[in-house]
């Protein structure tokens, strides 16, 4: 299947134009099109282009339903689309072998990239040894755009069997805002009072969103 219509010259097709001067010299339109090929009679790049005007944009795009996108563009094209967003997340993760927390901003650089692109709240529990160095991410409880449903069981569940000594929750605010919310205080709250009867070190509870992180310890709700 070709990844551009014929109608253009072949100098002007976008994945000649990547092979010929690198991916970094294409606009987004380009660049999606050479990931979903031919779109019908429609040139590509102008697919392309439709496709990103009617989402608002390449992050938006990226949050995208794979039932919308089916609809869009079809199946196969849907799930290039979705591995390339995929791709581009997994490059961004940093190696869990070698993060350490020492910081709030730390928690956010190691949950930004898998958390924040999502269209529903999941709770993360981030298991660490007495360094502080991350040995396991859990995730224990995922619900819709509003909230998620969070059980202390489901939550100190993996804690007490993998017996780490301290930990840090994370959750993420699909709405882009990470100002926690009453419930989010309250529940940390809870959950604190929970961890220092187990004997357990809870460091730190931070919520990350696109418009950034906002740490529980910090706002002293620990």
């Amino acid at each position: 299947m070709e990844s551009a219509t014929p109608l253009l010259p072949t100098e002007m097709r976008p994945r000649e134009r990547l092979l010929a001067y690198g991916a970094e010299n294409l606009s987004e339109a380009e660049l999606l099109a050479v990931v979903m090929g031919t779109v019908g009679p429609m040139p590509a790049v102008a697919a392309a282009n439709e496709l990103l005007a009617r989402h608002g944009g390449l992050p938006e795009l990226a949050r995208c339903a794979t039932s919308e996108l089916r609809r869009l563009v079809g199946p196969v094209r849907a799930a290039r689309i979705q591995a390339a967003f995929e791709l581009g997340r997994r490059a961004l993760v940093p190696r869990l072998r070698i993060h350490t927390i020492e910081t709030p901003l730390d928690v956010y650089r190691y949950a930004r990239p898998r958390m924040a692109h999502l269209t529903r709240e999941v709770f993360h529990v981030l298991l660490l040894d007495t360094r502080h160095r991350l040995v396991a991410d859990r995730r224990v409880a995922e619900g819709g755009l509003a909230a998620c449903a969070i059980s202390p069981r489901d939550v100190f569940e993996p804690v007490i069997r993998e017996a780490a000594p301290a930990v840090v929750f994370v959750h993420n605010h699909p709405s882009g805002d990470p100002t926690p919310s009453r419930d989010d205080i309250a529940l940390t709250e809870r959950l604190g009072q929970a961890a220092r009867l187990l004997g357990i070190s809870l460091v730190d509870h931070v919520v990350v969103a696109d418009g950034g992180y906002v740490s529980l310890a910090e706002m002293g709700k620990l």
